[in-house]
């Protein structure tokens, strides 16, 4: 079958609202033709996306699939009409993913100062999959953390940093000013594969309301604080690698010049610490 694209950006808005109306007011469309259209994508896909209530709408597994694919999917859309509309107007670009938490804007300022003929754009890369952009075209650059598949990639070291434990703020562990993974035995942990999240707000959220801990970069920690939770190191987890990563295929000058100057930067950056 063909994916209908906008069917798909329409099942997208009512994932990201949970409401058809607020949905349809973004779309600029009547709340009945967008309920026609989404029960028509749901006989087009012959499963079923939403579980719809009188007072809200939930995803079904399909559809909290479906809603993570589509991110990439209309990203790779969308990009592959920019670098159409790119070459039609000899406009010159780099676009960067870049991990969350991590900080790539003083090696884009860096480089504009060098290349203030190219433009840059940014991508976020899902923790999930974080060398996704690279390999479907949203991106020829990212800023990532290892773990990820790099096969088809060339990588740049460029630091480590620790990782820390998220936990509620009433936890009996948040008395303690640091932590060893000893302390976490018999913890219910947060991270893949024992429980998967769609994003770092649904994990932060489930662990603020006492659903288990998370071992998360510290990076992370810093770009996230609340009041409800708390970030202890970790003084025996293995540091995490970061690291510049792009296709072993591309050899452009300028993607070359990119990736000098943002590794001396990169490298050459005070990491912040948590208080």
């Amino acid at each position: 079958m063909d994916l209908d694209l906008r069917k798909l950006r329409y099942f997208v808005e009512v994932a990201e609202h949970r409401h058809f109306g607020r949905a349809a007011e973004k779309l600029y469309i009547a709340q009945p033709v967008l309920s026609r259209q989404i029960r028509a994508f749901e006989q087009e896909l012959d499963c079923a996306l939403l579980v719809r209530t009188t007072r809200s709408v939930e995803l079904t597994p399909a559809g909290k699939r479906l809603y993570e694919e589509a991110q990439g999917i209309l990203a790779t859309v969308d990009a592959a009409v920019r670098r159409v509309h790119d070459i039609d107007r000899d406009v010159r670009r780099i676009v960067v993913a870049f991990a969350a938490g991590l900080h790539v804007s003083e090696a884009i300022r860096a480089f504009a100062a060098h290349h203030p003929e190219v433009e840059t754009d940014l991508v976020p890369a899902r923790w999930w999959d974080p060398a996704a952009p690279l390999r479907d075209g949203r991106a020829q650059v990212g800023y990532l953390r290892r773990p990820f598949d790099d096969s088809g990639l060339r990588t740049i070291p460029i630091g480590h940093e620790p990782k820390v434990a998220c936990m509620p703020a009433t936890h009996p562990l948040a008395r303690r000013a640091e932590l060893t993974l000893a302390d976490l035995d018999g913890e219910r942990m947060l991270d893949a594969p024992n429980r998967r999240t769609s994003s770092l707000e649904e994990k932060f959220e489930l662990i603020a309301a006492g659903h288990g801990i998370a071992l998360i970069p510290q990076s992370v920690a810093l770009a996230y604080a609340r009041p409800d939770l708390v970030y202890r190191t970790v003084t025996d987890a293995p540091k995490i690698e970061r690291c510049l990563a792009v296709a072993t295929d591309r050899h452009d000058s300028v993607l070359r010049d990119f990736l000098d100057i943002a590794t001396t930067t990169l490298r050459n950056a005070e990491q912040p610490t948590l208080p």
